[in-house]
């Protein structure tokens, strides 16, 4: 159990850090490339065995795949900062949770490696999570003062934030998923992270190199620092999550959905107490309804 409360809290973390990134000035997409340099490093420290490495094939088909999800990975951060940053830390929290309905479908229709039938319950639990993922990304009306300097293109950009970033968790999930099943044995799922997370750093450094080269832009150190402190939690919170996978038989059909609960509820605790994050009416709803479309995607695993 403490795996599983330390997963949480590491996610939630990652969550309010990005969050807290326009106060202080930080470049979100600086940080989200320097926050795998981090991850690296933090996985590197906890690898018991570094000789692992040398029985890694760079050229292999599983390495190069594992290395582009980088892209995915870089992707899927920004769409998180972003969400946080403009939208809410609960819209986040939610978006990346109900996501965990992509790698189902996949799962079920694709790869067909369910270990159970679906029920009805199961279905309407996937319905649910659609509409509570709609809910929880709408907003407030701007205040008179501010609908003037807020045009209806930003409004939309509003709406399909918490959408992209579903989708981007989603997606990224799924790959994350089939690649680590599929090219790496058990025990090697660190292994296959870092190879992953140097990936992101190669891509977003390529990418932070051009925009410096071809725009001008400049790279400051609370933007680095921001990044290396973000990628503490990010890796540890996966870390934690594969302990309390590991902890419960690797149920992930009843970890994800106890996991998921607790990040979205603690995520909108902790928003409203740091940030005073308020929900209206059909965010509360959409918090609701987040909660039993997971209970019923995975009640028979929760012997309910």
């Amino acid at each position: 159990m403490l795996f599983f409360l330390l997963a949480v809290v590491f996610t939630v973390m990652l969550y309010l850090i990005m969050r807290a990134y326009p106060r202080y000035q930080v470049d979100s997409f600086h940080a989200v490339v320097f926050n795998y340099y981090s991850c690296v490093l933090t996985g590197l420290v906890l690898t018991p065995d570094l000789g692992l490495f040398t029985q890694v094939q760079w050229t292999s088909e599983g390495t190069i795949l594992t290395m582009a999800l980088g892209a995915m990975f870089v992707t899927a951060f920004m769409l998180i900062g972003l969400t946080a940053q403009k939208v809410s830390v609960t819209a986040t929290s939610l978006a990346g949770n109900m996501s965990l309905v992509i790698p189902v479908l996949f799962g079920l229709f694709v790869f067909r490696n369910n270990n159970k039938d679906f029920t009805p319950l199961n279905y309407l639990g996937l319905v649910l999570a659609l509409v509570a993922l709609a809910l929880g990304a709408i907003q407030r009306s701007p205040k008179s003062s501010d609908a003037a300097s807020t045009g209806q293109a930003a409004k939309q950009a509003l709406w399909i934030l918490p959408i992209l970033t579903f989708f981007a968790t989603g997606t990224n999930n799924t790959l994350i998923n089939f690649l680590s099943s599929k090219y790496y044995p058990a025990g090697q799922i660190t292994v296959f992270m870092i190879i992953a997370c140097f990936g992101a750093v190669v891509i977003g450094t390529s990418i932070l190199i051009y925009r410096i080269i071809a725009h001008g832009h400049s790279l400051k150190l609370r933007s680095v620092v921001g990044g290396l402190v973000l990628g503490i939690p990010n890796f540890l919170s996966l870390y934690f999550l594969l302990l309390a996978l590991a902890a419960f038989g690797n149920s992930a059909a009843y970890v994800f959905p106890i996991y998921n609960i607790l990040t979205m509820l603690v995520s909108a605790l902790a928003a409203w107490a740091l940030y005073k994050e308020r929900l209206n009416t059909l965010n509360k709803w959409g918090l609701v309804l987040a909660v039993a479309a997971i209970v019923l995607i995975s009640y028979q695993e929760l012997n309910l």
